[in-house]
Order: structure tokens, then sequence, then C-alpha cells
């Protein structure tokens, strides 16, 4: 780490102490990808410094051109910087004091100018991060809707936020953390809607990550903001759309974007966040009514489905005689409850099998799953059918959840669940659920309830969460998030 007498070394006046500088620490002539073009304005030395990779290539032409059409131009003269200062035509200009600084801004991808005989620089904005056009995120897509999504370039995301947001209260504030990577972090709020408090917890949490880099971006925010330890439910929700980004801008979230990440961190969320989809939205109020209660029953198959299923089976007696037909009519050599686990098990290998699988062969590894795995399973008596259609009905329901982190931890759940059930019967499945509920009621996500509307009990939210409302008829912003301006509605000022 850099010490602060280091942080304060003033740019020498003389451009080869500049140069000797970089070279000694950021390998400026062992690295391909740094340049350095020397010029001679005015008779004085002039060093523009660059990396290949991030500055856009023709505006460093353009910059250069203009620095070098000052021989031309100008007669000789003793405040050179001024007078570069003064002929750079580009919008994104900035002086800089400090030899840390300078480093800084030239590995984010500025071009910098050293002068002979001045104590400070000049940088300059030029920067062209590699990365793709926006389009529509594989797992948050919509029958009717916007196309584009977030991508891994903060300055295009920030972009997409503001033309959805064009309220001159929207703030972006830049945080850099990571000692080598030095990554960008924005903390994105609408300054007279947000709970500042929050917007001060969050800042200083990001201001406090002390680690080396910040590959994994914004999961590594995120486990540094929340703390949360092998708790498995998700404390914020992602997404990649910025619509719903803007639409929890406006009910006074604060949002965190991280550089090279294609999502975007909402805080604060209860579960019931990580079960609202952009689809509901899209639709009218009834229909989008519908798609949710569809979405909670298939929550209710991923967690329930199969410990109920197993609970018949062992104690058909529980069953009503019109249900009496639930239940294997098959002997199996292979207990009930090791079928279950190796079925769900088995739907988890497939699933992260098709993550690694190449595109053009995944119909195939589907085709083999589907066909010979579970039809030949069956016919050796690895596994009854039935327990093959819960398994599946309880993995469509995993997959009918919109956040891929609340599907997984709910799986987790359910295994749980249908262990303590194959072991204490029906005490263990009611005593497991209260547990689990219990469980879920102690969570806090940056001290919000994490069931909340439903613990605690807030009776207009919850009719909010079981029905989707029409827009007009919204006007209050949600409780949980403390907002300034509890109205959606245009202020006066």
């Amino acid at each position: 780490m850099t010490t602060n007498t280091e942080n304060n070394i003033p740019i020498p006046k003389s451009v080869d102490d500049v140069e000797q500088y970089l070279n000694n620490r950021i390998g400026l002539e062992t690295s391909f990808d740094l340049g350095v073009r020397k010029l001679k304005i005015l008779r004085k030395d002039v060093h523009i410094y660059y990396v290949n990779g991030l500055s856009d290539t023709k505006v460093v032409v353009q910059v250069i051109g203009q620095i070098i059409g000052i021989n031309d131009l100008e007669k000789l003269s003793t405040n050179l910087f001024k007078i570069i200062e003064n002929r750079i035509v580009h919008h994104q200009l900035k002086v800089i004091e400090n030899l840390d600084e300078l480093v800084d801004q030239l590995l984010c991808g500025l071009i910098v100018v050293a002068m002979q005989g001045e104590s400070s620089g000049i940088a300059i904005d030029v920067r062209n991060y590699p990365g793709r056009q926006p389009e529509e995120p594989d797992v948050e897509k919509v029958i009717r809707g916007s196309r584009d999504g977030f991508v891994e370039n903060i300055v295009v995301n920030t972009a997409l936020t503001r033309r959805r947001v064009r309220d001159e209260r929207l703030r972006f504030e830049m945080i850099k953390a990571g000692e080598r990577s030095k990554t960008d972090i924005a903390v994105v709020y609408i300054s007279d809607v947000a709970n500042q408090d929050l917007v001060d917890i969050i800042k200083k949490e990001i201001k406090g990550i002390e680690i080396d880099g910040l590959p994994m971006a914004d999961k590594t925010v995120e486990e540094y903001l929340l703390k949360q330890g092998y708790n498995p439910y998700p404390l914020v929700r992602y997404t990649e759309r910025p619509d719903v980004a803007a639409v929890h801008l406006l009910e006074g979230h604060v949002l965190v974007y991280v550089d090279t990440s294609p999502s975007v961190i909402i805080t604060p969320t209860t579960y019931f966040h990580h079960l609202q989809h952009a689809e509901e939205y899209r639709q009218s109020p009834t229909v989008g009514t519908f798609v949710r209660w569809v979405r909670f029953l298939g929550l209710l198959a991923s967690l329930f489905l199969l410990p109920l299923w197993y609970l018949f089976v062992q104690d058909p007696s529980l069953l009503p005689d019109p249900l009496s037909f639930i239940g294997p009519t098959e002997k199996s050599n292979v207990p009930i409850i090791v079928q279950l686990f190796i079925a769900d098990i088995g739907i988890e290998f497939l699933r992260i099998a098709s993550i690694h699988t190449p595109t053009p062969l995944s119909t195939s590894m589907g085709l083999i799953a589907a066909v010979l795995i579970g039809e030949i399973a069956i016919k050796v008596g690895l596994f009854v059918p039935e327990v093959i259609l819960y398994v599946a009905v309880a993995a469509i329901g995993t997959y009918s959840t919109p956040s891929y982190e609340l599907s997984i931890a709910n799986k987790i759940a359910r295994l749980l669940l249908l262990l303590v059930v194959a072991i204490f019967n029906v005490p263990g499945l009611l005593v497991g659920t209260t547990l689990y509920i219990l469980f879920l009621t102690a969570i806090r996500s940056l001290n919000t309830p994490y069931l909340w509307p439903f613990l605690p009990f807030n009776p207009r939210a919850f009719i909010q969460i079981l029905i989707r409302q029409s827009v007009p008829g919204s006007k209050i912003r949600p409780s949980i998030v403390h907002t300034k301006n509890r109205y959606k509605q245009p202020s006066n000022s």
C-alpha cells in the first residue's frame, strides 16, 4: 500500500524525472501497452503518456495535433502550461498536482501531459473502454418493453440511467476501491428522495474497503457492504435492466454501480423485492397480478412440494380419500428420500453443466438428460416415476423465481426441510417451517426487516405485494426505505 508521503510527491519539473518515475512505478518501458509521445513545444520538452487499450486513439491523435499546432501559432512564452491548457479543446480536462494522481489517471485510461519546468500536469479524459453494446439481459427478459441492458462500462450504465431519470437531483458519487485495481464505484441516488443516512452508510462502507483489487466487482462490494457471512439468502437485489434501476431510484432506493459489472446493486431490499419482475409492469394490472400469483405458487412449490409429498409417502393416512392416489405405486430398492436427494442434486448437476456447455451442444445435452438419463433411471429401478415428476415440478418452481440468488437459497432450504421431514415426520415439517420463517424474520439488510411487509405487518404495503396496482393509483413510496419525500409527485421547488 502506498504511504501518505508517496501520495503527496509533487510532479517533478523535469520530464525526464517523470519518465524515470513511471518506469520504476508502472513499467513504462516494460509494458507494451503503455506509451509516451515526446514533443518539443516552444523549445520545451512535453511528454504525453497514455494506455493503448483504454484510450480512444483518434482523440489522442487530435490532442497531439492541437499541442503540436502551438509551435505555429504561438511565440516563445514562459507560461507554456497555460498555453497548452487553453489550446486543448477537449471538454474533460483536469489539472493534477502529484505523481500518485498522475499514475491513477493514466491507468484509468486518461492521457497525461507533463511539461518541462512545470510542477503540474494535465489529465485529459479520452477513455474508450472495450466492451459490448447494450442488449437485453438474458435473465430479465420481457415480452414487451425495452431491449437495452447494462454493460461492463460504468460510463455507459450511468448514461442509460440518466436517459430515464432526467432529474437535476440525481447524483452519481464516484469512489475508487482496491489498492491495485482502483475500481470505479458509483453510489447513485436522488438527493431529495433517498434517505441520507443510508447514503452515508453505503459511502462509508465502500470507502472502508481495504483489498488489493475487486476483480469480482459487485459481489465483492456486496460482501464488504453487508457482512453477509454464510447466510445463503441475498441481502441486495441485482438488476441488469436500466428501467428497473430507474424505478427503484424513484422509490427512494440507493444503487451501487461497479465498473466492469453489468449488474447494479439495489439497496435496501426485502425478500419480496426478489419476487418482482419487470414483466408484471409491462402488462395490465390484472394480468400482472395473475403472473405474480403464478410466480408465488411456483415459489411455494419450490420450497414445500417435495417435503409435503415425502411426508404423505411416509404416512399415507394423512391423505384424504380423494387424494389417496398420491404416493408411489411401485416398490424400489432405493429409499425414496435417497431418490429425492439424488434427483434434486442431479438437476443441479445439469444446471451447472449447461453453464459450461457450448451453446451448439446445449440442446443435445438437454435431450440426453431428459430422455436417456431419466427414462433409463426409471427402467432400471433407480427412480420411481413420481419422484421424477415432483422433483421436476419443484425445479420449475425454482426457475420461475426471478432472482437467481433467491432460487438457489430456496433450494438449500428445500433440501433441509426434506431432511427434517425424513427424520421427524409431521413435527419435523412444522418445526422446520417455523424455524425457517424465524430465520428469515431475523435477517436485516441495512437495518431493513427482510420479510417486510409481512413481518412486521404493513397492510397497505402487503396488499401492494399481492396485487399489482396501477401506476396512477400508487402515489406513496415504500415506507421501508424511509424517504425524504413520501409522495410520488414532482416537487414545486
